[in-house]
């Protein structure tokens, strides 16, 4: 069970690497706004895994929190984003 979470836990910042470039050197506002909905779901995931290895179920709250958070927030700057070609 350690080796599947140790394999979860280096894919996981892999993708968080992989992420943060994209956020970094995105060359639109809408492929950062992707990459950063992208690191709230690698977040997520993050301490889901967390949360089975420890078989810690308090931390069920702020996973369905980072959620909806991170849906509003995409949702509210997709919704007022300002075109790049202008």
């Amino acid at each position: 069970m350690t080796t599947v979470l140790v394999i979860a836990g280096v894919m996981l910042s892999v993708a968080a690497v992989m992420t943060s470039y994209r956020l970094l050197d995105g060359p639109s506002t809408l492929d950062r706004l992707v990459a950063m909905d992208t690191l709230v779901a690698v977040a997520i995931c993050g301490l889901s895994v967390w949360a089975a290895y420890s078989l810690d179920t308090t931390l069920v709250p702020a996973i369905v929190a980072l959620s909806l958070v991170g849906f509003v927030g995409s949702v509210s700057v997709a919704r007022f984003r300002v075109r790049d070609d202008q």
